[in-house]
């Protein structure tokens, strides 16, 4: 807990070397001093072990809100569940259940970054300030990349072209967009439209009778756009299972490009994600310190961090003080 001079009070909920009896014990959460009237700010990053990090906050915050702190404002860099914003054949939306679970416990605002979809702060009954890591992305391209004005901003997939767009018109450069077999869109998942099967019943009424559905089929893997003889910068917001930004790799690598650069905001790396990088046609994976990843880096050097904590620290200030948060959406538009 860091006690300010200003009368906020930050804690951080995650499980530490000196408190192991908190990680044993969670539900044991005892305030120590008055919170009384207080604004709370808990910092929660998300480890490997998510649903633990899950109750860790919810506790915490329901301790603090029946010891009458004022406001509870949690700062979860990455949203965990975040994935999880639709409905998909018999499922759930998580993401709006983790919602209602933080608001239950007396949550009243959250900072966050790059949600998964900008829609999910549909999900919450109070207040979300979704705070963008491309600036920083964006800095890191110009100052790191050697001869970044040869290169050329690639969306591995469909869905990810919106946000490679604002990449490449804020660096003025090229735009190339993948689409076919290598892809693993969520637009092409189940989603249950077939289920039950399409079956005709002839003993059934005719008026129930479904018209039949054509299967999808994707097509050959394409690139739009000239990537030989460029250095391609894929850009995405999370980066977990790296499968799929391996294959892309290796067909950025055969259309003639010389390097290839990940950035993402969200660096999970979850499974064997070092090795497969370590082993595969990328020369470097981009990714901020929402989420730790220090055992991943070591594992695989081409694992690099750019730091986003001062503009997490900034957002908390002007929380507290009750200044606008605009200054920290300057020039930032929907869609990075």
């Amino acid at each position: 807990m860091n006690v300010t001079k200003s009368g906020y009070r930050v804690f951080s909920a995650n499980s530490t070397a000196a408190c192991t009896e908190l990680a044993k014990k969670i539900t044991e959460v005892d305030v120590k001093e008055s919170v009384r009237g207080q604004t709370i700010f808990i910092i929660q990053t998300i480890p490997r072990d998510v649903n633990t990090a899950i109750m860790e906050l919810l506790v915490m915050a329901y301790a603090l809100k029946t010891s009458c702190a004022k406001n509870i404002i949690g700062v979860i860099p990455y949203f965990p569940y975040s994935k999880q914003c639709k409905m998909r054949k018999r499922g759930s939306i998580v993401c709006k259940l983790l919602a209602s679970m933080l608001a239950k416990a007396g949550l009243t605002h959250i900072i966050t970054m790059d949600l998964h979809q900008k829609e999910v702060q549909g999900f919450f009954s109070f207040p979300v300030d979704n705070l963008r890591a491309s600036p920083f992305l964006l800095q890191y391209i110009q100052e790191e990349i050697p001869d970044y004005r040869n290169a050329i901003i690639v969306a591995k997939s469909p869905s990810a072209a919106k946000r490679a767009q604002s990449y490449a018109e804020r660096l003025r450069l090229g735009l190339a967009v993948m689409h076919g077999e290598a892809q693993c869109a969520e637009s092409d998942m189940a989603d249950g439209r077939h289920s039950p099967p399409c079956v005709r019943n002839p003993t059934g009424h005719p008026g129930l009778e479904l018209p039949l559905m054509m299967a999808k089929e994707k097509p050959p893997i394409t690139v739009v756009g000239d990537v030989g003889g460029r250095i391609a910068i894929i850009v995405d917001d999370i980066i977990d299972d790296v499968e799929d930004f391996v294959a892309a790799a290796e067909i950025l690598k055969e259309r003639g490009a010389y390097k290839i650069y990940i950035m993402a905001t969200h660096g999970l790396l979850s499974a064997d994600a070092p090795r497969l990088i370590e082993e595969s046609a990328i020369d470097e994976v981009v990714v901020t310190n929402t989420v730790p990843h220090e055992v991943q880096k070591l594992q695989c050097p081409k694992i690099k961090t750019v730091d986003v904590s001062m503009i997490l620290a900034e957002a908390i200030r002007r929380i507290n003080n009750g200044e606008s948060m605009a200054y920290l959406f300057r020039n930032i538009t929907v869609d990075d």
